[in-house]
């Protein structure tokens, strides 16, 4: 395990979590939102590209995992340099390929590290790196489409509280997946196969998994309702402050997520 690994998978995630979002989010939210968010995603991709650890062995699946990326980062790049500009034809479909080959790196990404696990953790790995994404990236385009709110003051608020209910259900799945994992991880550890995982929640190491329940799921629980809330209200300013703490203890619980899978081999 190392802090490059770490960074990749989180970065990685963010990138791919964003470019679900942009078909998620209302075109009245005008060019340069959709310009700025395909921006960030790309730079964002590209950086966990940089950060992503050296592969002696060159695998199949990590091939087909560096492919996905790739076809994700070629993809939105020329979907931010072309929005707003030209080929308005082909940007749905770039926006898609995007998604599908995002997607399916990061489902590939799961199976490598999980592949000697049994199929119920496999299975969970490949779902916590899924919600994982749409957390991540439903948090971030919330956080920008609140402040975007100053830029455009007339957009309607109902499109704020569209993606806030995204951000709700991506968070009540990544609650549900990291549940059924750690029960997993519990209920199945038998003597001879490593570190009980109850016997590590339970000791001083814990404290990273206990810092990422309370930062990466109860924090944003508690404050995507009052976000939720707040929206309804059309109180696009408080909404946006709370955002911003909102996706900061997102990024906290997801980071240390990445860390705890590669520490103990459980999608949390």
């Amino acid at each position: 395990m190392s802090l490059s690994t770490v960074l990749s998978l989180f970065l990685a995630h963010l990138g791919v979590g964003i470019v679900f979002t942009l078909v998620l989010v209302s075109r009245e939210a005008g060019v340069k939102f959709f310009r700025f968010n395909a921006g960030l995603a790309a730079i964002l991709l590209a950086v966990a590209f940089a950060f992503r650890p050296a592969d002696p062995s060159a695998s199949g699946a990590s091939l087909l995992t560096l492919a996905g990326l790739g076809v994700c980062e070629f993809a939105i790049v020329i979907y931010w340099a072309t929005v707003g500009r030209m080929l308005a034809s082909i940007r749905p479909a770039l926006v898609w390929t995007a998604v599908a080959a995002g997607g399916a790196a990061i489902v590939i990404q799961a199976l490598i590290l999980s592949a000697d696990r049994a199929a119920g953790m496999q299975a969970l790995t490949v779902a916590s790196f899924v919600s994982s994404a749409a957390l991540l990236g439903g948090a971030c385009t919330a956080m920008i489409l609140g402040h975007w709110y100053l830029v455009i003051p007339s957009m309607p608020v109902s499109h704020l509280q569209s993606i806030v209910k995204v951000h709700i259900v991506s968070m009540v799945i990544r609650v549900a997946v990291v549940g059924a994992a750690v029960f997993l991880a519990i209920v199945t550890w038998q003597p001879g196969l490593g570190p009980s995982f109850r016997h590590y929640i339970t000791s001083a190491a814990g404290i990273f998994f206990w810092q990422r329940v309370l930062f990466g799921l109860a924090g944003p629980a508690l404050l995507s309702y009052l976000t939720w809330e707040t929206a309804k209200i059309r109180s696009t300013q408080s909404a946006t402050g709370i955002l911003y703490v909102d996706f900061f203890t997102v990024v906290v619980g997801e980071v240390l997520a990445k860390y705890l899978l590669l520490a103990t081999r459980v999608p949390v």
